[in-house]
């Protein structure tokens, strides 16, 4: 190659320069380099392309046998064997492998349209961006905690650039006594619904003993499709970046709708968080009566949500369900923001908040993002909804991330409270101070509404049934409360988030509104159906004098109110009060309730001339005979919903039932 080099720089002719030109071979590049390559000076441009030339004939032979490298590696590699070639008189013999090759890439095939079949090695894994349909055809494989089993059904994951990058590891599995030769017969036979001949041979060639085969699908489901139909969203799950490789690979994997990632993108836990989480599934497995209570706390942005979904598809791999008890009300898991809410989680975590709204078994709408300003009310509504827990599997306390001044106060009422058996606390390097959460340091600890060890009186009772009878009222701080002890587990934590003290803010009111549009998507008709736009949809027809109103979050005046609720977020509550004798309406409530809320809706519009409200919801109708109260808080609906959506001429609507 660097003869060649040499001797076309020697000739001057242009005959010559273009009889070189087409016999040289052509350089694939993307739209983007392309314009990058025409923007440079001739001799730039000409540098460039005799670079990108060199790595892509280096980079031939690696990818003949299975490897798929980049340019910038196959140049490195060139210009090593040419050094060595330089200082050795002889080439010496290429070593005859003893064992099977460990690729340091899985070779990926594709499997006709949509569809990729990937082969991992025991101990890699496979990084990537994006969402996709991931079924294992043989042997078995973990995504986010959670083991995927031969013949065991498909998952949908989602790898999305709001958060970190989900990897696909080829796991240890028991293999019955069976050779080589056996499993490589049984793997080409589980093949050959998806890969041709050609394609099962190169993708064979690779196998060695205890590898997995993993098959990618397309994936598409209404909440990503109605995500991305609004601008500025679609990138949260693709991103076009600038690439020289392209490849058989880069085809693949682009059918699928994902694309490979740096393994450093990828999620890591430190060796703290695996042992936390080993720990709490051995207990949580092996303890059948008594099932272990796990509160997780720490800063903000310092990883707790990603060990909750972590250790969550962990115990999923041995037990059938767990209990979730959310109690950040910014950041919530399973639900629109400002809720506090009780799950029960039977299928894994593999994804985003905004990809798995799910109904809870009790929720209580609070309507603020945060509890500052009304403590009393916050640990009020904790009490209420964690009253429902029935100790019948293992549950998992999510706490907010404001753990200074008066936030630390209330987790120590927290725990005092829920009484867990064991406590996750995360610490950082550059994370705030947190003092160790002990139970020593606990029980002589005075919280926001309870009080020290030394000050508890009536020790006897059990923190179940006396909770139910406790106040707070000015007289009554001192009211005995016994805290249980627990075992407190430190994980150091090495969480990179994105997030700064200037852009914190708005990246946490972007996840919140992907949260209520993950919430909206369940208004749209299943795929292959079109999407349809918010207001083409036929709302509920609500009578004034059927429902009560309340603000939560400010005081508006009664001849306000209608403005307040109007084109606004409202929760679907029902509350024990009767509110069918009224005449007319709207009926407003004095004080904001505790009350179950079994869903969020839209207010359309309101007919003052029928008096009637609008309401637009996903609930179904079963449960909505039992709404008679609408609440508004703070939650507001986000303002791509509402500058993007088509036009229509008339509006349908449902009787309320």
């Amino acid at each position: 190659m660097a003869d060649s080099l040499l001797l076309l720089k020697r000739v001057p002719s242009r005959h010559t320069w273009l009889r070189a030109r087409k016999a040289r071979p052509q350089l694939i590049l993307s739209r983007r380099p392309r314009r990058r390559l025409r923007n440079l000076r001739w001799r730039s441009r000409r540098r460039l392309r005799r670079r990108l030339l060199q790595a892509q004939a280096a980079g031939a032979d690696w990818l003949q046998g299975g490897c798929l490298v980049s340019g910038a590696a196959a140049l490195r590699r060139l210009k090593t064997s040419a050094r060595r070639r330089a200082s050795s008189p002889e080439p010496a013999e290429d070593p005859v492998p003893s064992g099977p090759a460990i690729l340091p890439i899985p070779p990926v095939r594709p499997a006709g349209s949509g569809r990729a079949v990937l082969l991992l090695p025991l101990g890699q894994g496979f990084t990537f961006s994006g969402i996709c349909r991931v079924t294992c055809l043989y042997g078995q494989v973990q995504v986010f905690g959670f083991t995927i089993s031969q013949g065991q059904p498909a998952q949908n994951v989602f790898s999305t650039y709001t958060h970190s990058r989900l990897t696909i590891n080829a796991v240890h599995y028991s293999v019955h006594e069976k050779s080589k030769k056996e499993m490589k017969r049984e793997a080409r036979v589980l093949l050959r619904p998806y890969l041709n001949q050609d394609d099962r041979y190169c993708l064979m060639s690779s196998f060695s003993p205890l590898c997995s085969i993993v098959l990618l699908e397309r994936l598409k489901t209404s909440t990503v499709n109605f995500i991305i139909s609004h601008p500025g969203l679609s990138y949260i799950f693709v991103q076009e970046v600038r690439t020289f490789q392209i490849n058989s690979e880069y085809f693949a994997l682009r059918s699928v709708g994902i694309r490979r990632e740096k393994k450093k993108t990828g999620l890591r836990l430190t060796e703290s968080a695996f042992a936390a989480v080993e720990e709490l599934v051995s207990i949580s497995s092996e303890e059948a009566d008594s099932c272990p209570v796990i509160l997780v706390c720490g800063c903000q942005d310092i990883g707790k949500s990603t060990f909750n979904r972590y250790l969550i598809n962990q115990l999923l791999n041995s037990i059938s369900c767990v209990d979730y008890l959310e109690c950040d009300l910014g950041q919530t898991e399973f639900t629109p923001p400002g809720c506090i809410s009780l799950l029960n989680i039977t299928e894994p975590v593999l994804g985003p908040p905004f990809t798995h709204q799910r109904t809870p078994q009790k929720m209580v709408y609070y309507g603020k993002t945060s509890c500052k300003n009304n403590f009393e009310n916050y640990i009020e509504v904790i009490k209420y909804v964690f009253s429902s827990y029935k100790r019948e599997s293992p549950l998992i306390i999510n706490t907010m991330g404001w753990v200074a001044d008066q936030g630390l106060l209330l987790l120590i009422d927290l725990i005092r409270l829920l009484s867990p058996s064991h406590v996750v606390q995360f610490s950082s390097d550059r994370s705030k101070y947190m003092p160790d959460l002990t139970p020593d340091f606990v029980d002589d600890m005075d919280g926001l509404y309870t009080r020290r060890r030394s000050r508890v009186r009536n020790r006897g009772f059990h923190l179940p049934e006396f909770a139910e009878s406790l106040e707070f009222a000015d007289e009554e701080k001192e009211s005995p409360v016994m805290s249980t002890g627990y075992k407190l587990m430190f994980v150091k934590s090495e969480f990179v988030t994105g997030k700064t003290s200037r852009n914190r803010e708005s990246h946490n009111r972007i996840l919140r509104e992907l949260a209520v549009l993950g919430y909206l998507s369940q208004l749209q008709p299943p795929v292959p159906k079109p999407l349809r736009a918010l207001h083409g949809l036929t709302p509920y027809q609500v009578p004034f004098n059927a429902v009560a109103l309340r603000i939560i979050h400010a005081d508006v005046a009664p001849t306000h109110i209608l403005y307040a609720v109007n084109a606004s977020w409202v929760g679907l509550c029902k509350i024990l009060d009767d509110v069918r004798g009224y005449a007319s309406g709207p009926i407003l409530l004095a004080q904001s309730p505790i009350c179950d809320c079994v869903g969020f809706g839209i207010c359309r519009g309101i007919d003052m001339e029928k008096r009637l409200y609008h309401i637009l919801t996903p609930v179904p109708p079963e449960e909505l005979r039992h709404v008679n109260c609408l609440l508004v808080g703070a939650v507001s609906i986000p303002q791509c919903v509402l500058k993007s959506q088509a036009r229509r001429d008339h509006t349908l609507c449902h009787d309320r039932l």
